[in-house]
């Protein structure tokens, strides 16, 4: 069996901080921000970037703690970069469709005002 990457404790500390980092950035600001913003049509290239990046970065942890496994790896160095990835891919990936669906909505609804606004 192959060395492992980093002790026990400092794959807690790496689980930890990335999930603190990662929740609180895309959860925290995307959720946060994500939502009104597209209610509103506004920042679309931030809010959709943001949701991609998340799902971009869920994948990469995955794909990390995939090659982690095949390396041998002990499951304490495959767990958080599996987990993370696994919730930052579902999370972000689920909600997406819906924030498109907002800017949809949004922008119908400032074509609905602009017609009326026209008298058409």
């Amino acid at each position: 069996m192959i060395e492992p990457w980093f002790t026990q404790q400092e794959a807690s500390m790496i689980g930890g901080i990335l999930g603190a980092v990662l929740g609180s950035g895309f959860g925290g600001i995307g959720g946060g921000l994500g939502g009104p913003l597209a209610q509103r049509g506004k920042a679309k290239w931030f809010v959709l970037g943001m949701f991609y990046t998340g799902i971009g970065i869920g994948i990469g942890l995955l794909i990390f703690g995939i090659v982690a496994i095949v390396m041998g790896q002990p499951m304490y160095v495959v767990y958080p970069f599996m987990l993370i990835g696994f919730i930052l891919t579902l999370v972000m990936g689920c909600l997406l469709p819906m924030i498109k669906r907002a800017y949809a909505t949004a922008a119908s609804r400032k074509l609905a005002a602009n017609e009326f606004r026209s008298g058409a």
